[in-house]
């Protein structure tokens, strides 16, 4: 499944929709409603502003656990879900960290998402929430059983905020993450939220049979540069005030940056 069978546009923008601590996570401020609220208002912004789709993450909830997370996370993502569904027709997807892709999936498949992201697909890596291991046959089995196969899978090679228990050539991982994996487009990031990816790496595992989003640190300035070497981005911190990630998307700053993305395409021929 390629970016192409997804959105109606080449070089797509994804935007995050950082959701507020929902229930059972440590900073949970004890209301639902207010979490929906505060998705719609970033949604509102980010669709108007021109963004080419969504994804949900529960960014709030963090300390994150490792790939298992409790039904009531997986209840109030499902009610965000439900109303970006209703609010916009544009795909969105589900990312429930740290690494929890059973519920991304089901969730996504529930609520009419077209992706899910999986932070560690395949692999093992080392992670503030100790080891974490790849999730791949777990995560293909339960999408046959759901008959979920139209739910595509983005997966992050060398994922940031980790690191790899034992380290490989960054294209010897995305070989085996599309191949054996499953993966339908691989995530190439930098070592932390907000750092840009390395070009040389969206190089190196180019070519593989999956496209390539960049997962971190594209801004309006090196988007030019960025975009010509993947296939799409995943951004984030360049449409929040100050690049903080607790603040509600900008639309001024998303029109501003989608202005760039359709000069680079028309610039592209695309």
């Amino acid at each position: 499944m390629s970016l192409a069978d997804l959105f109606d546009t080449p070089k797509p923008v994804v935007a995050p929709i950082q959701l507020l601590p929902l229930p059972g996570s440590p900073r949970f401020g004890g209301s639902v409603e207010a979490a929906v609220d505060a998705a719609l208002t970033d949604l509102e912004a980010l669709d108007a502003g021109g963004v080419d789709g969504f994804v949900l993450e529960n960014l709030g909830d963090a300390p994150f656990l490792k790939a298992d997370v409790p039904p009531e996370t997986v209840a109030s993502m499902g009610r965000v879900a439900a109303e970006v569904r209703r609010s916009t027709s544009k795909p969105f997807g589900v990312n429930v960290l740290r690494n929890a892709g059973r519920a991304a999936l089901a969730v996504a498949h529930a609520f009419g998402g077209s992706f899910v992201r999986v932070n560690v697909l395949t692999e093992a890596f080392v992670t503030d929430q100790g080891i974490v291991e790849g999730v791949a046959a777990e995560l293909l089995r339960a999408r046959r059983m759901l008959g979920a196969e139209s739910v595509a899978i983005f997966a992050d090679v060398h994922v940031k905020h980790a690191a790899p228990l034992l380290p490989r050539p960054i294209r010897e991982s995305a070989m085996d993450m599309v191949e054996r994996g499953g993966a339908d487009v691989l995530v190439i990031s930098g070592p932390r939220t907000g750092a840009a990816a390395d070009v040389a790496d969206v190089a190196a595992v180019r070519g593989l049979g999956a496209d390539v989003v960049l997962g971190s640190g594209v801004t309006a300035t090196n988007a030019p540069a960025m975009l010509r070497a993947a296939d799409g981005a995943i951004v984030a911190t360049a449409f929040r005030p100050d690049g903080d990630l607790s603040k509600r998307a900008d639309r001024a700053l998303v029109e501003a940056f989608m202005d760039v993305v359709r000069t680079i395409r028309a610039a592209s021929g695309s």
